[in-house]
């Protein structure tokens, strides 16, 4: 890779990697509605101009069928209990389960009749996977450290993930990402409006915490996706999806360097295993790498 794919690749991993450290700062002083809403309307704000000008967006509109849908499993339900959970757990064990994604993934593509999943190499990584999360589910929800039902709300959310990405890449591959993520975004908005003015604060956030929603809304929200877009343009997906486990370093690495978070055992034995599970279940047996 160039030198400026090198940057993207390492910016992209970051900026990915900080919406658990942002999020468990907010929830110090806003609500989990208040909090989706606001990250979504700004990136509604930045992604649906983008898509205008680029011609794209009607296509989105045309496919709200398959947009709406996408938006429960990727946005509406993911971020409400990803936002939730944070009120009781590290931001660094909720990057560690979402990591878990690829593994989802692949035993939905195997329900769905993809053979390669059957690969010896990708059966390897959802066994070393799923052992890494027994590791993690049961180091610390039986250490007294985090709820377990705070840490099957990060599963579930990531099983959504899974569930949306798989399902919009099968139904509409053709629609440009950036318009359908834009157009997400805004319904999401929509559903938690409601919700948001109901848990408003009585009194103005701080100064802290107000940067921290913007900078969530700008920065993993909106601008990630642009450039990660930019990223797969010029070294291809195969090459570019492996930001997934770099993003899961960077999340855990900031939870114990900003927030003073604990590396727990669970963490220290659970991360490798859950990465390297990820990587092999989320390799195809032959692989086209541009």
């Amino acid at each position: 890779m160039s030198r400026r794919n090198w940057f993207l690749f390492l910016f992209v991993g970051l900026i990915w990697g900080i919406p658990y450290l942002l999020i468990k700062v907010a929830v110090e002083e806003l609500s989990p509605p208040v909090i989706v809403f606001s990250r979504v309307a700004i990136g509604a704000a930045i992604l649906i101009p983008i898509a205008m000008k680029r011609g794209s967006l009607m296509p989105a509109i045309k496919a709200w069928r398959y947009v709406i849908p996408y938006a429960i499993g990727e946005m509406v339900g993911p971020w409400i209990l990803i936002t939730a959970a944070e009120q009781k757990m590290t931001s660094g064990l909720a990057g560690l389960l979402v990591a878990t994604v690829p593994i989802w993934s692949t035993i939905l593509a195997s329900i769905n009749g993809d053979k390669t999943v059957w690969h010896h190499k990708r059966l390897l990584g959802l066994l070393i996977g799923f052992i890494g999360i027994v590791l993690v589910v049961g180091i610390e929800s039986f250490s007294g450290r985090h709820s377990i039902v705070a840490i099957f709300m990060i599963l579930i959310s990531a099983m959504g993930y899974a569930w949306a990405v798989t399902m919009v890449s099968a139904k509409i591959p053709h629609i440009e990402p950036i318009s359908i993520n834009g157009l997400a975004m805004l319904f999401t908005a929509v559903v938690y409006l409601p919700l948001a003015i109901i848990t408003a604060p009585v009194h103005a956030p701080s100064t802290k915490v107000l940067g921290t929603v913007l900078a969530l809304g700008f920065f993993p929200t909106a601008l990630a996706f642009i450039l990660f877009f930019q990223l797969i343009k010029d070294i291809g997906t195969a090459r570019g999806s492996l930001v997934t486990y770099l993003n899961t370093a960077f999340a855990v690495l900031l939870g114990v360097i900003i927030l003073n978070e604990p590396f727990t055992l669970g963490i220290a034995l659970g991360l490798p295993l859950v990465l390297l599970g990820s990587y092999f279940a989320g390799r195809k047996g032959v692989t086209s790498v541009q």
